[in-house]
Order: structure tokens, then sequence, then C-alpha cells
């Protein structure tokens, strides 16, 4: 693509609402992340007994063992929904764009 074309994305309308709903939904998600994940550390700082605490007698299995798999998982959920996202909202927008910068480049 050329630069000109390039100029066309950019001061489309629709450009700015991508960027800014894109920019919204990445920084609610790593918010969630870092609420999540920092909230174990302080957990395992300052609750080490009940990260310690067996699930169930004769476990060898803890809740801070078991929390901090639920964390993968949960990271996992939370990429597969920006991916989704990404994919369908984010890349119709993305196509519209390139679209409208072609008709208007000809």
């Amino acid at each position: 693509m050329s630069s000109s074309m390039y100029a066309h994305i950019r001061r489309n309308p629709r450009f700015a609402e991508l960027v800014a709903k894109r920019t919204r939904f990445a920084g609610i998600l790593a918010a969630i992340v870092l609420v999540v994940f920092y909230g174990f550390v302080l957990l395992v700082a300052f609750a080490p007994e009940l990260i310690g605490k067996r699930l169930f007698e004769g476990s060898n299995l803890t809740f801070g063992i078991l929390a901090g798999l639920l964390q993968f998982i949960f990271f996992w959920i939370l990429t597969l929904v920006y991916v989704r996202r990404a994919n369908g909202e984010f890349d119709d927008i993305n196509k519209e764009l390139v679209k409208a910068a072609w008709k208007e480049e000809k």
C-alpha cells in the first residue's frame, strides 16, 4: 500500500473508532490480568496459611496450587476472548477501512 492509502485510512473516522475500541478492550483485559496476578502474589505474601491449606484431608493439593493452575486457565480464556474479538469485530472494521481507502485511491 502506498503512503496516500495510509493517509486515507488515518483520516477515516472509523480508524479512530477502531483504535479507541481496541485500546479500551486491551486495557480492560490487561487490568484484569494484573489484578488477578498481583492478587495471587498478595495472597501468598499476606495469607500464606490460606495458600498452604489442603483442599481436603489427606490431599497433597493445596489451595495455592489450585489457584495457580486456575490462573493459567483464566489467562488462556482471556486470550481466547481477545483473539475472537480481534478476528471478528476488529478485523471487520479493518477490512472496511482498507476497502474504503482502495475506493478513494482509484
